[in-house]
């Protein structure tokens, strides 16, 4: 019987060679935080305006399904959070449709800003268990981190324009979820 401990790479990142230096470590740590905050705000410049709901279609959710299978559940959590704040302060295009700043930050998608800390913290979890090693297992996974945007998301977009939730004409769900499920599923 073996007692040897298993150094197999947990998420892609990880295949990056490491260094023992804590400096250094925390250096690549911090890069590829801020690299996938940034590769965010990016895509989510890629936008379609509906019209009818005040949510654009983004890569925004790519992004973020990404970095948590990419960097692991506290990288892919903290890179997300990194994006939240860095837009609040940043003077220039950060969000979707060129937008920045604390109302850009605390409005009507919030929900979905925190919708995605957790999702990439849930995907990067099941990503270090291998469940983004083959299909059967990762699409699942991505469709669930899509779900708890959509949940976090529905939920503040419902508090902000105050509409139902899902009962009613015009409702969180109608205006912050059914659009965007087609292009979600494409996006995993």
């Amino acid at each position: 019987m073996s007692l040897a401990i298993s150094t197999a790479p947990k998420t892609l990142v990880d295949f990056i060679p490491n260094t023992t230096e804590r400096s250094r470590r925390i250096a690549r740590d911090a890069a590829l935080v801020a690299s996938f905050a940034v590769f965010t705000a990016i895509l989510a410049q890629v936008k379609i305006s509906l019209g009818f709901t005040p949510v654009p279609i983004t890569g925004q959710t790519l992004a973020v399904m990404l970095s948590g299978a990419a960097l692991g559940w506290r990288r892919g959590a903290l890179s997300m959070g990194v994006y939240w704040l860095a837009g609040m302060v940043m003077p220039f295009a950060w969000y979707a449709g060129g937008k920045h700043g604390w109302d850009a930050a605390s409005g009507t998608t919030a929900g979905y800003l925190l919708g995605f800390v957790v999702a990439a913290a849930f995907v990067g979890y099941l990503a270090e268990k291998g469940q983004d090693r083959i299909v059967a297992t990762s699409i699942p996974a991505m469709l669930a981190g899509n779900a708890i945007v959509y949940v976090l998301g529905m939920a503040w977009l419902s508090h902000k324009l105050d509409v139902p939730m899902v009962d009613g004409e015009k409702t969180a769900l109608s205006l912050g979820v059914t659009p965007f499920l087609a292009g979600d599923l494409f996006k995993t």
